[in-house]
């Protein structure tokens, strides 16, 4: 892009600041670790992968101005340093560090003299980022029962209904886990096949389950999976050890190799998105047997955070899902010992709620995925006797249904759930 824009930014006042003499935009965004700048011109700052140093221009006129803009929304993870160059920076010299770390910010300096030297007229968070539109349908795949292990899928549709055993394509395997990906699209991966796989199978916009993938990173069962930044996802955690091991998914689909994860290692975890482009990870076991109730926060660039100390039952082998117009999450079900029926709900800011009393037959080893938007659902799971294709619908407000009995095709536990679609 290139032109001249001869009005400022808006300001989060709705206030225009008049410029001088227009900006030139750069057409190149930068995504390098120096950048040098001129008078006149604005830039598109990416720091998807590094901090970059700006340096502006060592002489300067009053009224000369420089925009800088956060292409990515990623200085809040990696910021942008300013090298006033021999001149001033709001009346203080240049041995001052002048740095802008909040995702999403547009810096408008203009130089006003030597003495207070460059001065920000603007420098607000564009706090309306775009957000994704929420999947519309869910989708269960794989798992397990005394007959050995699956490779079939089952379609639920926007209001929540889920269909009969569709064959699908791809190993049949157990324990492994799922997320949606590039917006409208799920991806299925690792868990136990003959043994530990590493495997993925792309599930595409309308629903149709790809065949293997070869797997990066290493092979483990009983992880989890969740969604991030409005269109990427992530494996995390699991057996070997067990691990606190993670492997990103782009976009694209494409799975990264392992990279080392936040807080305590551990397996039979769960984990659900919240708020905007952010995500959580709760519960599960360590590596002896004992259960844990702790949760790990994930901001919009997927990088996972220290243990929070947890709030409800420890219990392993349970659900998380996403539901509500305004970005909720929840907790349910799992085995502390004995199966139990609880949730948790997880508010927009990823706060845990303490215990409530579920409703439906107390499980482990369940699925769940959002669907209709806003509403969710469970689904299979191990009731102590034996695996079940029970459901139990999760409305907008978190309140979870009764059971529905024998509408999901076959039994099995150990199955994984996401959505797609954004057609209802």
């Amino acid at each position: 892009m290139s032109g001249t824009v001869v009005s400022n930014v808006f300001r989060t006042s709705g206030v225009i600041a008049a410029t001088a003499a227009g900006i030139s935009f750069e057409s190149t965004v930068t995504t390098g670790t120096t950048l040098s700048v001129e008078a006149g011109k604005g830039y598109f700052i990416n720091t998807t992968s590094n901090i970059c140093t700006v340096t502006l221009p060592s002489s300067a006129a009053a009224g000369d101005q420089i925009v800088l803009v956060d292409f990515a929304r990623t200085w809040g993870t990696n910021k942008i340093v300013i090298d006033s160059n021999g001149l001033n920076f709001q009346g203080q010299d240049d041995t001052y560090t002048v740095e802008y770390g909040t995702s999403g910010v547009t810096v408008n300096i203009v130089y006003s003299g030597s003495s207070k030297g460059w001065t920000p007229i603007s420098d607000d968070v564009v706090t309306d980022a775009p957000v994704a539109p929420r999947t519309q349908k869910g989708i269960f795949a794989f798992g397990s029962n005394s007959s050995g292990k699956f490779g079939v899928s089952n379609l639920m549709n926007s209001s929540g209904v889920i269909g009969g055993d569709v064959s699908a394509v791809g190993t049949a395997h157990n324990a492994g886990a799922s997320c949606s990906y590039g917006g409208d699209k799920a991806i299925f991966g690792f868990g136990n096949s003959s043994g530990s796989t590493s495997v993925t199978n792309l599930i595409n916009s309308s629903g149709v389950v790809s065949s293997d993938v070869s797997g990066v990173g290493t092979g483990r069962g009983n992880l989890t999976a969740t969604g991030y930044g409005g269109d990427k996802g992530m494996f995390a955690y699991g057996d070997n050890g067990p691990s606190n091991t993670r492997n990103l998914v782009n976009s694209s689909g494409v799975v990264s190799a392992d990279a080392t994860g936040a807080g305590t290692a551990r397996r039979y975890l769960a984990a659900a998105g919240y708020g905007v482009g952010l995500a959580i990870f709760g519960y599960g076991r360590d590596g002896g047997s004992g259960n844990l109730s702790m949760t790990n926060l994930v901001n919009d660039q997927g990088v996972v955070g220290s243990d929070v100390s947890g709030v409800g039952t420890a219990r392993q082998a349970l659900g998380a899902v996403s539901y509500g117009s305004t970005g909720q999450a929840m907790f349910a079900y799992g085995a502390a010992g004995p199966e139990v029926s609880v949730k948790n709900l997880v508010n927009n800011v990823g706060v845990v709620s303490a215990d409530v009393t579920g409703v439906g037959t107390a499980r482990k080893g369940l699925a769940s995925a959002s669907y209709g938007g806003d509403k969710a659902a469970f689904c299979y799971g191990d009731s102590g006797p034996s695996p079940t294709s029970i459901s139990n619908l999760v409305s907008n407000s978190g309140v979870i249904a009764s059971d529905v009995t024998g509408a999901a095709g076959s039994t099995r536990v150990y199955v994984s759930g996401a959505g797609y679609s954004y057609s209802a």
